[in-house]
């Protein structure tokens, strides 16, 4: 078998598989004794790369898969070049770093993020031996995959090793330099990477002496580390550093951590001293101590050892090694970013990072510590903007533990669990909890996925983040080796030694203390640092909690006065009515239909509130969001307020803090803050005055208030509260937006180091959605209460209006305390959705974290009160902002206003109200043109698109061109451009099936593309019709106007996180397979359909139950991270090579990052979206309030992915409010292949925007189910041809006049738009330059980018699998086949192309062969993914994330070796994520399975020993039967499929997810029986000894099982007991 690794054709792929000969099989199994192993994979690192604003020089480039001869530019030295790019551009100071002014940047934060894999192996007897290295260098090479390689396919993206210090090889070289042997107690070792240029190495070597000498110690020596160039690539050769050693003697210090604290203050220093110096970013301390050494660089993970020659020397010994293998989404990766850092290996992304920075930049000032001596100065700045989010933890890490903490009490502090509610913690390890709460209000969480290793010399160990989103495993052998790994195989193992498996869960950790030789597992550790210190004491006695209070049971103003605040604060009645009243009476956010279409708050004509100038930033690819709905169990909305002390030293009085439950505040409860003599509380009332003039007014009342805050703090006001509430409103004092005035007096505090003294509070009328309350809490305030929203919630509650309805049981009855309860619920749930969009869970991690984008706010306000945001393209300075303030305020004084409320019509179209981009009167011009098939009426409609208000950044700029108009004959023929469309997703259920089959036929007519949407696609649309008759066919008979010839299949076919409908044939069965990881309309969050629409159709086509709602969960499961995205690209090109994969992504700051990531990943396409698509339903704010213009996303990618030499890789489509050829052209100049049209193919079809798609009423049955309105569906497939077909004529009619004969010639070409000469009403001080800029073109065409083949996976296991005669003769004839092959771990989505193959040919269930095939080893990632029946899979060994992924039938069965040393039942074998979106099949494991385990499962049966967290989460049907213990959360979002587990020690009831399902006894005989014959079936088929002795005592076990019964199986056989007496004893059973 090993003969196939030898296969090195030049793949054309960046994540290089398994061709590289390193077989696995190759390296005998030979570790010595005593040796600790710990692989964890995880995603992520990031730097500084930010792009430069004005047409620089761009980085050299060259295409894909070609390593260039020539030197193309010296501008490559920009790599390295950390500040001096962007300073000139960005910031004036010159030294960045050592000004406290400096607020962390969005643009340098985003700029560069990543993926890895990492891990470790320690000898607990602490003998140091060169195999250990080996084996890290092995485990290395086996994670290739994890990595990413740049444009030349050589440079990786970074990799390097920790050990401890190689005494002998160090005194071997100083023998021979004549240097006599080190002092090994008192000498430090400093890797340090310096400048290439020979001259400039000396004077950084002359600096580095200097600092030494200073500080009174020795340098020793400099040794030159032995290096081997011609492995490296050609991008990381043009920034290889000088790589030098030096060696320092310390004469007076005695003990380790003190000499460890001196090189840290040294290292320090040097940083300053290099500051002033132009040669200053390339120097850079890999590390400097006495305890450990690390080698990394900007090389791919296979070739670290022979690039550094001294990793291949015996003489190189340590008893422990930390390795790390980075995959950067940025190509431009950096020597210094590779990790391991100098204290932690990362792995993940840390979400919050803008905020932990900016809060420990506020906390220079008050650390302090004595083991400093009075130094702390000298040790600053701890965090640094520029450098990756590893980088930054890294640091904060080490202050910790240089001030004196053990490194895992310093990683507790910073990445804590989720400690709340946690059944094991609050039982059985209370001081644990003390410990959680004792810091929570010191050290925000630095929150997000994460996989940390850690060892300062003397300890060795790793942790998980709060939600277990990096696989992590580890085990030990019986000569007393344990292996932590996260994947398995990668290093050769003799299983019979091995004798404990097990895997790291959710926040647990594991450490290694290398002088005892002790292995603590989680609680033990944890335990051990909580005991060192009274917590408990110290949190009872001086955190004092809010005590709830009740709300006001009155109005407190008359009705006028209520009137006249609303519309003095900008309230409208679409506020009041849509938003507040449906919060007060249902207590959760109104949802709402078809996106967002009205213009830009800076481009519109109407006053908007200063909320509507941001948006939400979400995560996607490089990091997951999370599932607040169903996975609230690691959220919370806590807060601390009061005084953060200084962390370095611990105290009671530290903890002398105010706790809140969640960020809203009623007004009682204000009071009482207000009254807390130990808070000093501050009030600030925020107006301005303007009796002398508007100008200058906001800004000086800005400074004044800023003042004034700065005086109180420093007076020992520990709360400010900011109050825009007073008894009479005045004319000439209208309030500043409470939103600037928050941001402006936080960033003030932050600069002059006083933001850890007070809590910011806002007490408001301004504040009444959810997007407003997170953008306060974003920009700094602690907590909020919105005394007017209140106020409206008691008003409408009084109305007679309401009285009456609630009376007439029109409207359930609410109190008036309920009411505001609801409102205040409905906030809360709203601010969770809003955090875990961007994957954060903590609220305490999101205040200060700033994460939004500015669309519309100048460069002054801006610096002054949202420093570090990015805002693109300017806009209002403050004298703009101040008028637009003020004509809200003017409302309520005027004599002319009305007595109600106005609409501004930002929610619904109405006239005269706001404008809408899909208003009537375009849906009716558009029907007419393309029903009459009539040119004149189309440019009609042309023309009133053209005079249309501005609506979107593209209405602000126009064509120009350097050439003469040619005739438009010359130009492409309409028929090819029309190949370029393509519709947007839209999911059969949201729409009918009518419209999505005229949609489909109509884009498989012109040749363009559909798409299914997520929900999986009937059959019967595949084949083209035959059979019609006058336009009618009775294989579809509800569509008319229909050709022989049409097929109804979408051409593009989605996967996404609901994998509603994904099955083999369907995936088998696409041209392009399209992975949604954002919808524009709602990015960050999952989708809904509700029950209404799930008639029984659509619940066959999604493998669900009718009625019951779907939601699907955020795009995270199987996309955690770049990397496993990666993966799931893999398993798609698996299963379908031909079909082409692409990625869908959501405009915002950063996705040209992201998408060269995506790239890189080997997807074939990306699609970005705007933040104006449609959608059938979602939340209003997630409509209103997330992602960008597709205009400014767009620009971005294309740049991004030249500038890395990735542009001719992917086709890059854009939709997002598309309604015209301008539209289209206008994109192409941008640098867009393809265009995608959404909202405007529905309405070609039909739709007259309604607006009511969710409520399943579509009056002319586009977006409903209900039987009676579909018939009224009055579209035809010929409608839509004719649209596209006159869009495709406006596009030659404006090449023609620009001169051009196709649009090749002008994708890309920026510089044929120019702004539009148009005055805007709120500004002129746009900036449109960023979206004029251009990079340069690419290699290639568009038409050849687009005409590529699609990217392989390389040769793999499954090609070799096909070509064997007996297996493709068994497939092709329907025969039985046995076979047995070795597996290892690089082998990934193993048996998914054969399946591809069979499904292909006989559907999900047509093939009658047998395919039985054992695999022998350890199993990639995907193993058994795709199966269809027929298909028997044994798996003897173990196998990795994923197994089962998407089966529709066949068998899976994992079993260990034989005669192992431990017991399976207790060991981890399969990963996370096993049988997701399974449509089928069974799968049998003997040995327990990790997080989520059968999530969206709706058919597959199986057995398991054991899971973690979160499994069964989502399941719609199917059976699965746990034979152990399960983690927390079980069965969130189930609602269908049963589940039986086994219960022995009586802990699984407080681990349920109580919501949908209920917990019985399995008391039905059917039930029984099921259960039964499962278990027999894994027993007969693993041999399971667990499953034997249950059966054996059945009486015994049986009463111990709990059965999981969402309601929809409650009425079935396997559930209800007295099921025989109702249907008189006709039972059938389910076949087990």
């Amino acid at each position: 078998m090993a003969s196939r690794y030898s296969v090195t054709s030049p793949i054309t792929q960046l994540l290089n598989s398994s061709s590289n000969s390193h077989s696995p099989a190759a390296q005998p199994p030979s570790l010595r004794n005593g040796l600790f192993v710990v692989d964890f994979v995880g995603l992520y690192c990031k730097s500084k790369r930010t792009r430069r604003k004005f047409g620089a020089p761009m980085i050299s480039r060259s295409l894909p898969q070609f390593v260039p001869e020539t030197k193309t530019s010296s501008s490559v030295k920009a790599v390295l070049d950390l500040q001096r790019t962007s300073i000139s551009l960005d910031e004036s100071p010159s030294h960045p770093d050592f000004n406290p002014q400096q607020v962390a940047n969005l643009d340098d934060i985003i700029s560069e993020r990543g993926a890895c894999g990492v891990g470790f192996i320690a000898n607990l007897d602490n003998k140091a031996s060169h195999q250990i290295v080996q084996d890290a260098l092995t485990a290395l090479g086996c994670m290739e995959h994890r990595g990413g390689c740049g444009a030349d396919n050589d440079s990786g993206d970074g990799s390097g090793l920790m050990t401890s210090i190689p005494w002998d090889l160090f005194d071997n070289w100083a023998n021979s330099q004549g240097i006599s042997t080190f002092d090994k107690l008192h000498t430090g070792v400093g890797m340090v990477f310096l400048p290439k240029d020979d001259d400039t190495a000396k004077e950084a070597k002359k600096v580095i002496v200097n600092i030494f000498k200073q500080e009174g110690l020795e340098v020793l020596g400099w040794r030159p580390v032995p290096v081997n160039t011609s492995v490296v690539g050609y991008y990381a050769k043009e920034t290889m550093p000088n790589i030098q050693q030096v060696f320092v003697k310390v004469v007076k210090e005695e003990n380790v951590d003190d000499i460890e604290r001196e090189m840290y203050i040294c290292r320090k220093l040097i940083e300053r001293a290099a500051q002033s110096e132009s040669w200053g970013n390339e120097l850079y301390f890999c590390s400097l101590s006495n305890q450990t050494l690390v080698y990394k660089g900007m090389l791919r993970s296979e070739v670290l050892g022979l690039f550094y020659s001294d990793l291949q020397s015996d003489l190189y010994k340590s008893p422990f090694a930390i390795y790390h293998r980075r995959y950067s989404t940025n190509t431009s990766p950096r020597w210094p970013l590779a990790q391991p850092m100098r204290l932690l290996g990362h792995n993940g992304e840390i979400n919050t990072i803008q905020g932990n920075l900016n809060w420990m930049q506020s906390r220079e000032t008050s650390l302090k510590s004595p083991v400093w001596g009075g130094r702390e100065n000298e040790i600053r700045p701890f965090g640094n903007p520029k450098a990756s989010d590893s980088a930054n933890l890294d640091s904060a890490a080490e202050l910790l533990i240089r001030s004196g903490r053990a490194p895992e009490e310093a990683l507790m502090i910073l990445v804590p669990e989720a400690y709340k509610n946690h059944p094991t913690l609050t039982i059985k390890y209370p001081e644990v909890v003390d410990f959680y709460d004792y810091y929570k209000g010191q050290m925000e969480a630095w929150d997000g996925p994460a996989l940390l290793l850690f060892s300062d010399g003397k300890t060795v160990g790793a942790c998980l983040d709060r939600n277990g989103l990096r696989p992590a495993r580890y085990w030990r052998t019986a000569d007393n080796v344990v292996y932590v790994a996260s994947e398995v195989g990668v290093l050769p193992m003799d299983e019979s030694k091995v004798t404990m498996k097990g895997r790291l869960g959710p926040g647990m950790m594991i450490t290694v203390d290398l002088q005892s030789g002790q292995v603590y597992e989680n609680t033990e550790v944890k335990k051990r640092v909580a005991l060192s210190n009274p917590y408990g004491k110290w949190v009872k006695e001086n955190l004092r909690s809010l005590k709830p209070a009740n709300f006001h049971s009155a109005t407190v103003m008359d009705n006028d006065a209520i009137l006249r605040h609303q519309q003095a604060f900008g309230y409208s009645s679409e506020d009041v009515q849509m938003v507040i009243e449906t919060m007060a009476a249902q207590g959760k956010e109104p949802t709402f239909c078809m996106g967002d279409d009205i213009p830009l708050a800076i481009v519109s004509q109407r006053p908007h509130m200063l909320y509507d100038y941001f948006k939400q930033r979400f995560a996607q690819v490089t990091n997951p969001a999370i599932d607040p709905l169903r996975e609230g169990l690691v959220m919370s909305l806590e807060v601390n307020i009061g005084k953060r002390g200084n962390i370095l030293e611990v105290g009671p009085e530290n903890v002398s803090q105010v706790i809140l439950s969640s960020p809203v505040l009623n007004e009682k409860e204000l009071d009482s803050l207000l009254k807390d003599a130990q808070l000093k509380p501050k009030v600030i009332p925020t107006f301005f005055d303007i009796h002398k003039g508007v100008d200058g007014s906001l800004e000086k009342t800005l400074s004044r208030l800023c003042e004034a805050a700065d005086e109180a703090v420093r007076n020992g006001s520990q709360l400010l509260v900011l109050s825009d509430r007073s008894d009479e409103l005045e004319p000439t004092r209208p309030a500043i937006p409470i939103l600037l005035a928050v941001g402006a007096i936080h960033q003030h505090l932050i600069q002059n180091g006083l933001r850890m003294s007070a809590s910011i509070v806002a007490d408001t009328a301004q504040c009444f959605s959810t997007h407003q309350f997170a953008c306060l809490v974003g920009y700094g305030a602690s907590a909020i209460c919105p005394y007017l929203a209140l106020e409206t919630c008691r008003q409408w509650r009084l109305s007679t209006k309401t009285v009456n309805l609630m009376r007439n049981g029109k409207m359930p009855t609410v109190t008036i305390e309920q009411a505001q309860k609801n409102f205040v619920k409905a906030v809360k749930s709203g601010l969770l959705k809003i955090l875990s969009k961007m994957g954060i869970s903590l609220l305490s991690s999101y205040c200060g974290a700033q994460i939004f984008e500015i669309y519309g706010l100048g460069k002054e306000i801006v610096d002054l009160a949202f420093c570090g945001s990015r805002s693109s393209i300017g806009g209002l300075t403050f004298d703009e902002l101040a008028r637009e303030s003020l004509s809200f305020w003017v409302k309520a004084f005027s004599e002319d206003t009305a007595k109600r409320l106005e609409n501004f019509g930002f929610i619904q179209f109405r006239p005269g109200g706001e404008y809408h981009g899909n208003n009537p009167e375009m849906s009716k011009l558009l029907h007419k043109a393309v029903r009459q098939k009539s040119e004149s009426a189309f440019s009609v409609y042309q023309q009133h698109l053209a005079n249309r208000p501005v609506n979107v950044l593209r209405d602000l700029l126009e064509f120009k061109s350097d050439r003469a108009p040619i005739p438009v004959g010359k130009v492409e023929s309409a028929a090819s451009i029309v190949q370029r469309f393509c519709t947007g997703g839209m999911s059969l259920g949201a729409i009918s099936r009518e419209t999505h089959e005229a949609i489909a036929i109509a884009m498989n007519r012109l040749g363009g593309k559909s798409n299914s949407g997520e929900g999986g696609e009937d059959p019967i649309r595949w084949r083209p019709l035959t059979d019609v008759v006058d336009g009618y066919s009775p294989t579809l008979p509800h569509l008319k106007g229909l050709q022989n010839g049409d097929t109804a299949t979408s051409a593009i076919k989605q996967v996404a996180s609901g994998r509603f409908g994904v099955t083999p044939t369907f995936l088998a069965n696409a041209d392009q397979l399209e992975i949604k990881i954002a919808q524009g309309a709602k990015p960050g969050e999952g989708g809904q359909l509700p029950g209404k629409k799930v008639s029984a159709y659509i619940a066959r086509l999604r493998n669900s139950k009718p009625g019951v709602p779907l939601i699907s969960p955020p795009p995270h499961h199987d996309i955690y991270s770049i990397e496993d995205l990666a993966q799931l690209i893999f398993d798609l090109h698996q299963v379908n090579p031909k079909a082409k994969v692409s990625v869908k992504l959501v405009a915002e700051a950063g996705i040209g990052t992201v998408a060269s990531g995506v790239a890189k990943g080997n997807a074939d396409i990306i699609q970005i979206s705007g933040h104006d698509g449609g959608t059938g339903a979602s939340p209003i704010s997630s409509i209103k309030h997330a992602g960008g213009p597709w205009e400014l996303g767009v620009t971005e990618t294309h740049q991004t992915l030249i500038e890395n030499g990735l542009r001719e890789r992917v086709i890059l489509r854009v939709d997002g409010g598309f309604r015209s050829g301008v539209d289209v052209l206008m994109a192409a100049a941008m640098g867009a292949d393809e265009y995608g049209f959404g909202s405007v193919a529905m309405i070609a079809t039909g739709c007259v925007m309604a607006r009511i798609c969710h409520t399943n009423n579509c009056p002319v049955g586009v977006a409903s189910q209900r039987e009676e309105l579909r018939a009224r569906f009055p579209g035809v497939p010929g409608d839509l041809v004719n649209y596209f077909l006159y869009v495709a004529e406006e596009v030659r009619g404006i090449l023609a006049q620009l001169g051009y004969e196709k649009l090749d010639d002008i994708i890309g070409r920026t510089d044929l738009l120019r702004p539009r000469d148009i005055s805007l009403v709120k500004t002129q001080h746009l900036d449109l330059s960023y979206i004029l800029s251009n990079v340069g073109l690419p290699k290639w065409s568009s038409t050849e980018i687009r005409n590529q083949d699609v990217h392989t996976n390389g040769p793999v296991l499954d090609d070799v699998m096909l070509a064997d005669p007996e297996i493709s003769d068994a497939i092709e004839n329907e025969k039985v086949v046995h076979k047995t092959i070795n597996i290892y771990n690089v082998d990934r989505a193993a048996c998914g192309r054969i399946a591809g193959v069979i499904a292909k040919k006989y559907g999900d269930t047509g093939f009658a062969g047998q395919l039985n095939i054992t695999f022998k080893g350890s199993a990639g990632q995907s193993f058994g993914c795709f199966l269809t029946p027929g298909m028997t899979i044994r798996l003897i060994g173990e196998a990795n994330d994923y197994v089962g992924k998407g089966i529709a039938g066949g068998e899976i069965v994992v079993t260990p070796v034989e005669n192992t040393g431990f017991a399976p039942e207790d060991a981890a074998i399969v990963g996370n994520t096993c049988l997701y979106g399974a449509t089928g099949g069974q799968i049998f494991v003997r040995g327990k399975a990790g997080e989520r385990f059968a999530v969206r499962n709706s058919l597959a049966q199986a057995v398991v020993e054991g899971t973690g967290d979160h499994c069964c989460e989502y399941m719609t049907g199917g059976c699965v039967v746990i034979l152990g213990k399960v983690g927390r959360n079980v069965a969130a979002g189930m609602t269908g499929g049963l589940t039986y587990i086994l219960d022995e020690d009586d802990t699984l009831i407080p681990k349920v997810n109580r919501e949908i399902v209920k917990i019985q006894r399995v008391l039905a005989p059917v039930g029984q029986m099921q259960l039964k014959n499962l278990i027999e079936a894994h027993v007969e088929k693993t041999g399971s000894s667990k499953g034997s002795a249950i059966l054996k005592e059945w009486d015994k076990y049986l009463p111990l099982f709990w059965q999981l019964v969402p309601p929809s199986e409650e009425d079935t056989p396997e559930a209800c007991v007295d099921y025989e007496k109702t249907s008189a004893g006709q039972v059938t059973l389910q076949s087990a």
